[in-house]
């Protein structure tokens, strides 16, 4: 399909997606109609759209902006937040994660460090990082390779992180990565930079299972949880009140999840889908990006559990739990368990934190 558009250029169409080609404007964009994302191949600020009453979006209306749509309707102020991400984010299209880490990192002032030290190819990862946020237009990047935890005191290494507006941690071994940099002088000062709000930080997969004081390191799926699902460790603590669980339905780990807080009802347990976010707001909000869900289990309340009688195998009980699941834009309270759905107007009238 092939549409001539009135003094601004031409529309394709090709399975998911529209692809626009300005005659006037040096851009060229694709919006993928399943999502209501809109990609800016060349980085630039002005698109064109507008929405039907179907959803899809046609090319009649042109609007400039300075971020991407998903950013602007998920930074609610301007302290930094932590993103905590469910692994395979898209990092080819419009990149809607790394976006919206890069923008709440400065966009185009932002110094990046990026840590792949969870990977077995910290150097191939670090560099694919690295390029997304040199086309996305960093002010400094720096990939922090860090493979021995004598790494973890360089001088220069913590330089870096003294000045850097945000921090990526890459997937790959969640306990690869907590072994090099536990209790390093660097990791120390990141947590409290990040404590502190001085800094955004992000992780995704690996670089995500590691936020929480307790970790799961290791397991299995199931369909019941039971004692054996489940390796814990210690986490970096970034977000200590939490233990999160990542590639979460895409591997069918809700039972490996509930096995997890069932040891620790205190800690709310959170479970995030590939291509989706977890983004914690300074003010005790947590707001949803990406495709997919994000799953919480609060297990405070929880009346009763056969945990400590039962064997290693054996189904666990947990009773009076409660649950979320939560997609884009919605908005989850962690002081109050309250869920709001996206554009709910009632969020602060009824919501004090």
């Amino acid at each position: 399909m092939a549409i001539t558009l009135d003094l601004l250029g031409s529309l394709g169409y090709s399975e998911n997606w529209f692809t626009i080609n300005s005659f006037y404007l040096d851009i060229s964009i694709k919006i993928d109609v399943r999502y209501d994302i809109v990609s800016n191949v060349n980085a630039l600020s002005n698109y064109l759209f507008v929405k039907e009453q179907s959803k899809k979006y046609l090319p009649t209306m042109l609007e400039v902006i300075t971020q991407p749509p998903s950013v602007a309707q998920n930074t609610p102020d301007t302290k930094p937040p932590i993103l905590v991400i469910g692994g395979a984010e898209d990092k080819v299209n419009f990149r809607e994660i790394l976006s919206t880490f890069w923008s709440r990192s400065g966009g185009s002032e932002s110094v990046l460090a990026i840590v792949p030290s969870a990977s077995r190819e910290p150097a191939i990862l670090g560099g694919r990082y690295e390029a997304i946020f040199n086309e996305m237009g960093s002010k400094d990047i720096k990939v922090l390779d860090i493979r021995d935890r004598s790494q973890g005191e360089d001088p220069q290494f913590r330089e870096y992180v003294e000045r850097c507006t945000g921090i990526f941690l890459t997937g790959g071994d969640q306990l690869r990565l907590c072994g090099l940099l536990s209790e390093t002088s660097i990791i120390e000062r990141i947590r409290q930079r990040v404590h502190s709000g001085e800094v955004t930080l992000a992780g995704t997969s690996a670089g995500a299972a590691v936020m929480g004081h307790h970790m799961i390191a290791g397991g299995g799926s199931a369909e019941s949880p039971n004692r054996s699902l489940v390796e814990l460790t210690t986490g970096l603590g970034m977000i200590p009140e939490v233990i999160v669980d990542q590639h979460f339905h895409n591997r069918n780990r809700m039972a490996r999840l509930l096995s997890a807080v069932c040891a620790y009802p205190e800690r709310l347990a959170i479970g995030i889908d590939e291509d989706t976010c977890a983004m914690f707001e300074r003010d005790g909000t947590v707001r949803i990006l990406g495709k997919g869900t994000v799953t919480v289990v609060d297990a405070r309340e929880m009346s009763y559990t056969n945990r400590d009688e039962a064997g290693t195998q054996d189904p666990l009980s947990l009773h009076n739990l409660r649950l979320h699941v939560l997609s884009r834009g919605d908005v989850y309270h962690i002081n109050k368990n309250l869920a709001l759905p996206k554009n709910d107007t009632t969020n602060d009238q009824n919501c004090p934190l």
